[in-house]
């Protein structure tokens, strides 16, 4: 398709690249079909165990020459990479749009979170700074400072297929690592075209060999990277089962990971609500991605005096939303992934009506003219209560559960009470509201919004989440320092050799 051809991609291509140079290698080949139309776009060959040493080997040895760059010599790399991303704009939006699903809005805003994160990389690579601590001996200073970390391995999802992967290259690469990615397998084009990309720039400013490594494949790849000691680092972002494997197989070597796992987030509308404007926040988070955002509105804790005139609010809203084609602008929704994901959909409705959900707005899957792909589904709408099995479960897919409460205290009990602990938002004109709402006895989750959705994270704030969504940040403030190990250093430039603590040694 055109689209490919923008992006420098062939129909068919090789699976594994060390940065400018593509590997052949003997894996299987695998199709990304797009759920957009059911028509495939390209096929991709695995990685092989052969190429994954290959690419593994190259980072290593990238590494001890990248790390010696200056910082902000490598800002300017990313700076300039940044500059290419805003040229292929708009070809790789649409092709995030076609092989993921969501929005060409959404397609396009993900790759300006790319160019936004180069921007704040680049600032960065002037700003690694460590600390002077004053030391209780005479003639002695300390100091702290950070240290490039290795190769780290990013294993990214589909639903983000390109943006975060940046999240975590923009940071590594200008404190000095080196990365090896693993797209999703069901977004591997989206995978390649970066590469291409990335290798146009590197190999412009003569970036080693090995600095940008790419392997595609399934879980096996992934499970050589979370067991590969000479990976330090493995940031990998998906559902919390492959994050608690992800955590035990790089805990075993005593390896370090961020873990952006699973989301159940929830809205608080309080009475003293702005109703009209948290609607669309509301809509937004839950139908955005249809629903396939790890930041997705998944519940609504709304307050009883208001429960059914937003309730009828919601309805009306929904009944004006346009599911179909993504790169059709006027469209609000876009397809599932696939018909694994439908299949979710249609099981989670199913639990939700046998453990008493009513809804006031049924799903279903689209048929006929332009949903031949079978993927396109009915955002909807059930009435439930809070410790019912499945609102306490994550469904990847615009399924919203409404739930009413009567005192703050509550709202905030509900909205902690789910395993996951990612996003969480309340609306609110009650200044005291939102400040307990914020406190330590307020929302548990990494990010709490006051007046906006959960979903829509600026990359200037550090993004992760608690509990069962991982732990781990990424993107702004000081997640920079995830990609390093701190050196803590004592000099003595006195003429004598005190102890710490005060301890006498003699000889």
């Amino acid at each position: 398709m055109n689209i490919l051809a923008s992006l420098n991609i062939t129909g068919d291509a090789k699976g594994a690249s060390t940065g400018t140079k593509w590997l052949e290698g003997s894996g299987t080949i695998f199709d990304s079909f797009s759920p957009v139309d059911g028509k495939k776009i390209g096929s991709v060959r695995s990685t092989d165990r052969e190429a994954y040493e290959q690419v593994v080997h190259t980072a290593a040895q990238a590494f001890n020459e990248w790390r010696m760059w200056p910082a902000p010599r490598r800002g300017e790399v990313v700076r300039q990479l940044g500059e290419a991303l805003r040229q292929y704009k708009e070809p790789l939006g649409k092709l995030v749009s076609y092989e993921m699903g969501k929005s060409l809005q959404e397609g396009y805003g993900e790759v300006q979170e790319m160019i936004d994160i180069c921007d704040f990389a680049v600032g960065l690579s002037r700003q690694l700074y460590g600390l002077t601590m004053h030391s209780e001996r005479p003639g002695h200073r300390m100091y702290e400072q950070w240290h490039p970390l290795g190769i780290v391995g990013i294993i990214s999802a589909f639903n983000f297929p390109v943006a975060v992967w940046n999240w975590n290259s923009a940071l590594a690469w200008v404190c000095g690592d080196v990365c090896i990615w693993k797209p999703s397998e069901k977004t591997p084009m989206c995978g390649v075209a970066v590469q291409n990309i990335v290798a146009e720039v590197f190999k412009k400013n003569g970036v080693p060999e090995g600095v940008s490594g790419l392997v595609q494949g399934g879980r096996e790849v992934g499970e050589w990277m979370s067991n590969d000691a000479r990976i330090p680092m493995v940031s990998a972002t998906g559902s919390t089962r492959m994050g608690k494997a992800v955590a035990a197989a790089v805990a075993s070597r005593l390896g370090r990971t961020i873990l952006e796992l699973g989301g159940n987030n929830a809205i608080i509308v309080s009475k003293e609500a702005d109703l009209d404007m948290s609607l669309l926040g509301c809509v937004f988070g839950a139908v955005g991605t249809a629903g396939q955002r790890c930041t997705t509105t998944r519940r609504l804790i709304i307050h009883e005096s208001v429960y059914d005139s937003f309730r009828e609010k919601l309805v009306k809203a929904y009944s004006q939303l346009r599911v179909g084609d993504p790169l059709d602008e006027h469209n609000h929704v876009g397809p599932l992934i696939d018909k694994d994901a439908v299949s979710s959909y249609l099981k989670s409705i199913e639990a939700c009506k046998q453990q008493g959900g009513k809804f006031v707005v049924e799903g279903g899957v689209l048929e006929g003219k332009g949903y031949e792909s079978g993927c396109y589904v009915k955002p909807c709408i059930a009435e439930a209560k809070p410790d019912m099995a499945i609102v306490q479960h994550e469904t990847f897919a615009p399924i919203l559960y409404l739930l009413k409460y009567s005192t703050i205290d509550e709202a905030i009990a509900i909205q902690n009470n789910v395993p996951q602990g990612l996003s969480s938002s309340i609306m609110t004109l009650n200044m005291r509201e939102a400040e307990q709402f914020l406190s330590h006895s307020g929302s548990d989750c990494g990010i709490a919004n006051v007046n906006i959705g959960t979903s829509g994270a600026e990359i200037g704030g550090a993004f992760g989440g608690e509990k069962e969504t991982g732990g781990g940040r990424e993107s702004g403030s000081d997640a920079w320092k995830a990609y390093m190990r701190r050196q803590t250093n004592t000099i003595n430039w006195s003429t004598n050799l005190p102890l710490a603590q005060g301890i006498k040694f003699h000889v």
